[in-house]
Parts: C-alpha cells; sequence; structure tokens
C-alpha cells in the first residue's frame, strides 16, 4: 500500500484534508498528516517512510529528502516551488511536481486589491485615483498575470504586457506586446510582476528597468522578493517620490521602507496571495490527483525537476 504524507506547516482547511484524503484513500493509499509542526525533526521522522508527499512553503532540503529514502514524488500544492532542492530530488530520483493554475485566480485578485490600495493613497483618507482608462503592465503572462489581465480589462484598464515565451498566446487575445521589459515599465501607470524566482528573472527588476517607471506610477509584485533588485528599487524611490510599491512579500530591506518611504508601500504580514479558502481546496485536490495519476498511469505531466 502507498504512503502519502500531507506535511504542512502552514495547514489545509479542513474541507481541503478532507478532499484529499478521499482522493488518496480511494486510490488504496494511506495518509498521513502533519501540520503546524514546530521543529525539522518532526518533518525528517514523518517522511522516512511515505512514497509520496503533499507539501505547501514547507523546506524540502537535501536533509529531508536524504531522509526521505522510499519517497518516489512531492507535489507544492501551489505554483511557486523554490522551497524544493530540485538538484538533490533529481539525485534521489524524486519526481517534483506543482499545481499551476491552481491559485492564480486568488493571487490575481490580491494583485488588483494591491493595486486599488496604491492608488487611493493607502485608505489614508487622502484624495486618490482611479484604475479607469489607466494601463497596467504585466511582467511575465502565466496563469496569474492571465487572471490579472481579465479582471483589469473588466475594469476599463487598458493592459500591455512583456512576455518572451507567450507571446503568441498574448497576442491572440489582443494583448499589445512591448518590445522590451524597459518598454514595458515606461509605458504603464501599473507594472504587475509574474514571473518565479529563478534563472534569468533573479534580480530582473533592477534600476536598468526601474529608472523607466513614471513618476507617479505604482509596482506591484505577488511574484517572489528575489526578482526585485532591492537597492535598485530604493535608489528609483528616492529619485522618484511618488513611486508606489506595494508586494506580497517583505523585502530585506523593510527597515529603509519604514524610515524613507511612509505612505508610498504595503507589504502583506505573510505571503497571502493563495490564502483563499478556494485555492487552498484546488490546489490540494490537485495535488492529489497528480499523486495517484503518477503511480497509477505514470502521468508526469507537471513534473519540474530534470
Amino acid at each position: 500500500m502507498k504512503k502519502v504524507l500531507i506535511a504542512t506547516e502552514k495547514p489545509f482547511a479542513p474541507v481541503a484534508v478532507k478532499k484529499i484524503s478521499k482522493i488518496l484513500n480511494k486510490a488504496g493509499y494511506e495518509v498521513d498528516q502533519i501540520e503546524k509542526y514546530t521543529s525539522k525533526q518532526e518533518l525528517l521522522k514523518a517522511i522516512a517512510t511515505v512514497d509520496a508527499a503533499i507539501i505547501r512553503s514547507d523546506k524540502i532540503d537535501d536533509e529531508v529528502l536524504n531522509a526521505a529514502k522510499k519517497l518516489k514524488i512531492v507535489v507544492r500544492a501551489g505554483a511557486g516551488y523554490d522551497n524544493v532542492d530540485l538538484k538533490v530530488a533529481t539525485a534521489n530520483k524524486v519526481v517534483v511536481m506543482n499545481t499551476p493554475g491552481q491559485n492564480a485566480n486568488a493571487v490575481a485578485e490580491l494583485a488588483i486589491g494591491l493595486t486599488i490600495f496604491g492608488i487611493r493613497e493607502l485608505f489614508s483618507g487622502n484624495p486618490g485615483g482611479e484604475l479607469r482608462g489607466r494601463t497596467l503592465g504585466l511582467h511575465g503572462f502565466g496563469f496569474v498575470a492571465r487572471n490579472v489581465f481579465r479582471i483589469a480589462r473588466a475594469m476599463g484598464m487598458k493592459v500591455i504586457v512583456y512576455t518572451q515565451y507567450s507571446k503568441d498566446a498574448a497576442a491572440a487575445i489582443g494583448l499589445k506586446v512591448t518590445n522590451s521589459l524597459e518598454q514595458l515599465y515606461e509605458k504603464s501607470d501599473v507594472v504587475s510582476i509574474h514571473v518565479p524566482a529563478r534563472g534569468e528573472h533573479i534580480k530582473s527588476v533592477s534600476y536598468k528597468v526601474l529608472k523607466h517607471l513614471k513618476d507617479g506610477s505604482i509596482l506591484v509584485n505577488t511574484a517572489r522578493k528575489e526578482v526585485i533588485n532591492e537597492p535598485d528599487l530604493v535608489k528609483l524611490m528616492e529619485k522618484k517620490t511618488g513611486i508606489k510599491y506595494m508586494s506580497d512579500v517583505t523585502p530585506d530591506c523593510e527597515n529603509e521602507f519604514i524610515k524613507k518611504f511612509e505612505g508610498r508601500y504595503f507589504f502583506t504580514p505573510k505571503k497571502a496571495g493563495a490564502q483563499t479558502a478556494e485555492a487552498n481546496l484546488n490546489a490540494g485536490v490537485a495535488a492529489a490527483e497528480q499523486i495517484v495519476d503518477f503511480f497509477e498511469r505514470g502521468d508526469e505531466t507537471h513534473k519540474v525537476n530534470e
């Protein structure tokens, strides 16, 4: 009998756990669970005897992977998977998957919410602006960005995009694709970042790009802090005093923002993009179904490691 661990320091909602377990039990698998665990030792002990694991933001590093002697697959219930050591997983012949798209609407709604919060002067009572008629630039065009486009268009915004890998998909739905990232930032009143924290995207939002932002524009980041060159962002905000930064991830230089940029930033207390009941359920159920498909049919559709 296959044994599947649900390891969640930040737990799934009870209804999600119930549906995940139902899918796995129906397939004949045993389900084990640890949540709100406070030590790595708990995770090491629990993962040592399982064939599969479903995680959220839980860190699956070399120590965890090396302790998991029977492990064949880890599914990250969500889009990002930088919390899993892919190289060690590959070396240990462990398949790593994510659940792309399952959290997309939740993150997109947060991106729009942060944009509204920014343009309305953080609901401070000071006069703000409106989104209708303004230009939204999408930095990247994955699942989240496509949902942001859908919502922004319904609100009367003009939407443009810069993407290297989805140009045809963007053009097919009538989006104007800019020739460069610099052009996107120059033409946008709001820029919403939707790229993964890996490879060429690390610190890609640098001064070379940021300097093209209009003074008075809003930069929204619901991706990862690693895509931002933080010293360059601070430098820009010192120079252009109307720019705001709204983020679903607290930067390492938070203290500088507190000292220098009052009323021009907002950071969620903890990453909140996927923290909705619906996204929680969708991602968990998708993870369970992917594990069953992997073992029963050899399906590796959402594999992210080599």
